[in-house]
């Protein structure tokens, strides 16, 4: 049997993509997401390349049924060597009509159903002495951006969760990756009405982030000219030319 990997968020987008990649490098695969048919239809092609696959379907925002879903998952498979966290969602923040329940909905996915799918799997790589996390944050954390405080909120709290737990981690035999993309085609940014600079296919990012999993990489960000863009630039700009920029870059819905 090969090393294990789970992947959360996986029916579709970054996580469905990362999944094929990883199947592709060996590893056999745990798959969850809410959409249990979207799920099976990935198992099904994974295991047609000859690599193992089951799934499980749950709802990142419930602990019970994430700890529930990694539990048979790594019954069926084998122990976990792999966990990418990476289910997400981004619902917009109109900071003039603020909506508590949008940004509750937010932070229930992106920072406790990472840390729901961490808590499941740890006790047990803190037992072997060996495994692998890998959080799926944001370029976005590195600035609150109007219209998307609230993802950008949720993106740096992942962020800095994950970095403040993996020095203890790493005493444990513990790595831990955590990636930034820039913008990735999905079902999330299919949805946006701007311009998006640099928007990288979903097959080439899944990639490369399993390039940086391989390697054992803290931080990996990409692509390398919207990272320095963001960090070196659009941290720094003032409120002002910021918001001015983004209404700029608004483009009307298409039917």
């Amino acid at each position: 049997m090969g090393q294990v990997a789970i992947v959360t968020g996986a029916s579709s987008g970054i996580g469905r993509a990362l999944a094929l990649e990883l199947a592709r490098e060996g590893y056999d695969l745990g798959l969850t997401a809410r959409r249990g048919d979207r799920l099976e239809s990935l198992a099904v092609e994974i295991r047609a390349s000859g690599t193992r696959a089951e799934y499980e379907s749950a709802d990142a925002t419930r602990r019970d049924e994430t700890h529930a879903a990694l539990a048979a998952l790594a019954e069926r498979l084998g122990p976990v060597d792999l966990l990418v966290a990476n289910a997400g969602i981004g619902l917009g923040t109109d900071a003039l009509a603020p909506n508590a329940e949008t940004l509750e909905a937010e932070f229930r996915v992106n920072v406790f159903g990472a840390f729901y799918a961490i808590e499941a799997v740890l006790p047990a790589m803190r037992e072997r002495g060996s495994g692998h996390v890998v959080a799926i944050s944001s370029l976005a954390s590195h600035r609150g951006l109007p219209g998307a405080a609230g993802y950008c909120a949720t993106k740096a709290a992942l962020t800095r969760l994950v970095e403040g737990m993996r020095p203890d981690w790493a005493r444990a035999g513990i790595g831990a990756t955590i990636v930034h993309p820039g913008y990735v085609r999905s079902e999330l940014t299919d949805r946006n009405r701007y311009r998006m600079p640099l928007l990288m296919e979903t097959d080439r990012g899944a990639r490369l982030i399993a390039r940086a999993i391989r390697r054992r990489k803290k931080v990996y960000e990409f692509p390398w000219r919207m990272s320095l863009l963001v960090r070196h630039l659009v941290r720094h700009l003032p409120d002002r030319l910021l918001a001015s920029r983004i209404r700029s870059d608004k483009r009307p819905a298409q039917s």
